[in-house]
């Protein structure tokens, strides 16, 4: 690792930019802390580490610098055919010391490692102020809340009485958590997946990729989900595979370990995953119904993009995931996250929030993110510069979008007084009906 934070491959072995710790602590520090309490506590032990590993380089080049004099003279000695045993035994010396220092060095870069990985994000400048949810400011609003003739009644009434969906039958097969969507219901999941795949591959312009559900280790690393969230994680074959928590995880890594050109910026992708999360914080939350599942599907928009265009990208991704809402004819709000709610990795967010009128409430439906050089820097992803250099890109992610979410929703506002579910005009062709029941 040289002195400027970077191993050998290039990469920054943590996920913020070392460099830029050294450089302002305190500016860090304040970015940090505008998350809430605790959020920069790993920082000053970062600087320590960090101190500590310098010093170790410094006294390593140190050595090897002497090293190297000594091969220069033990080359002059045998030349001149004299004796330069006590010379080789000094560079034995050394080279043992270099070898035992290279060993520390290792152990404190490691360690150095695993404090970066689980320091957040540093929100982004312009981000709301605020603690929580209840600080998170309503950007803006389309369409009216539905208004019905008769009282509305929530998903779970619906799809039971209609038989297109089957709690009783989820729960022996796997415990709570989960659903079985049956006949109709199953035809309009499925519909929902492939009409959303259509609509951001073929008018949006991303490319659809289908990824594996089980990742390694580091593909978890690379987007922020490990160490941090390792309880919320399913883990098979003894924890060196998992089952991916979203699409974000393989989509964005597909590039992991990449120097991509300039040129190629940026790359667009939409994948179908179902996304598996054992919510282990949840304790208390709505579990309902549809509303909070340990499985659920979710079509994923990823951007890799350069750094100059990734706020302007942030809001063209967000205007693909409320178009989905927009022609399905849902209201919906959209807010912006602010400091203390914004997720881990995430530098800047909004949420998409559709109204479900039989539980009363706003539902999330998708999160579009803005992670800045967060994840490239943990997952070694970068571009080419027109300078010749190496940058980490930009990663953005949203969900374009979450579907037991977007079922609630859909079925609940096309409800009719009679107990049946009208489809949406854009789903019929694909769904084969104009209605349920």
């Amino acid at each position: 690792m040289g002195l400027d934070g970077e191993t050998k491959n290039g990469l920054n072995g943590g996920m913020l930019d070392i460099a830029l710790i050294r450089k302002d602590p305190e500016g860090v520090k304040q970015r940090l802390l505008s998350r809430g309490k605790g959020a920069a506590d790993g920082l000053a032990k970062v600087l320590e580490v960090d101190e500590e590993r310098r010093k170790l380089i410094g006294e390593v080049e140190k050595l090897k610098a002497e090293r190297n004099a000594i091969s220069k003279e033990v080359g002059v000695r045998k030349a001149k055919k004299e004796s330069a045993d006590d010379l080789l035994a000094g560079m034995k010396e050394k080279s043992d010391r270099i070898a035992e220092l290279d060993g520390a060095t290792a152990a404190v870069e490691a360690k150095q490692e695993g404090l970066l990985l689980s320091i957040p994000n540093m929100p982004w400048e312009g981000c709301p102020q605020g603690s929580s949810a209840a600080d998170n400011p309503v950007l803006s609003t389309w369409g009216e809340p539905k208004k019905f003739d008769f009282k509305p009644k929530d998903h779970v009434a619906l799809g039971e009485a209609l038989g297109i969906l089957d709690f009783a039958a989820s729960a022996k097969v796997s415990g709570s958590g989960f659903a079985v969507y049956r006949g109709a219901g199953a035809r309009l999941e499925r519909s929902l997946i492939s009409w959303m795949l259509n609509l951001h591959s073929g008018e949006h312009g991303y490319t659809e990729v289908s990824t594996p559900f089980l990742v390694r280790e580091a593909s978890m690393v690379g987007t922020g989900q490990l160490p941090k969230f390792r309880d919320d994680m399913y883990a098979v074959e003894g924890g060196e595979l998992f089952l991916v928590p979203t699409a974000e995880v393989p989509v964005t890594n597909l590039h992991r370990e990449e120097i991509l050109a300039e040129g190629d910026l940026p790359k667009r992708y939409a994948a179908y995953t179902p996304c598996f999360r054992k919510e282990a914080g949840s304790a208390g939350k709505e579990t309902r119904g549809l509303g909070r599942m340990h499985q659920f599907d979710k079509v994923e928009l990823v951007w890799i993009e350069h750094p100059d265009r990734s706020m302007k990208a942030l809001e063209e991704l967000c205007q693909h995931a409320e178009s989905v809402l927009r022609k399905l004819g849902l209201h919906y709000r959209k807010i912006e996250l602010c400091a203390g709610d914004i997720g881990f990795g995430a530098a800047r967010c909004y949420d998409l929030e559709v109204w479900a009128p039989g539980m009363g409430q706003f539902l999330e439906v998708s999160s579009c993110s803005n992670f800045m050089d967060f994840q490239a820097r943990r997952m070694g992803l970068r571009f080419k510069g027109a300078d010749g250099k190496n940058r980490p890109c930009h990663t953005l992610n949203g969900s374009g979008t979450a579907l037991a979410r977007l079922f609630i929703a859909l079925v609940e506002t096309y409800q009719t007084k009679e107990g049946k579910v009208e489809i949406p005009e854009t789903l019929q062709p694909l769904f084969g009906s104009n209605r349920i029941g």
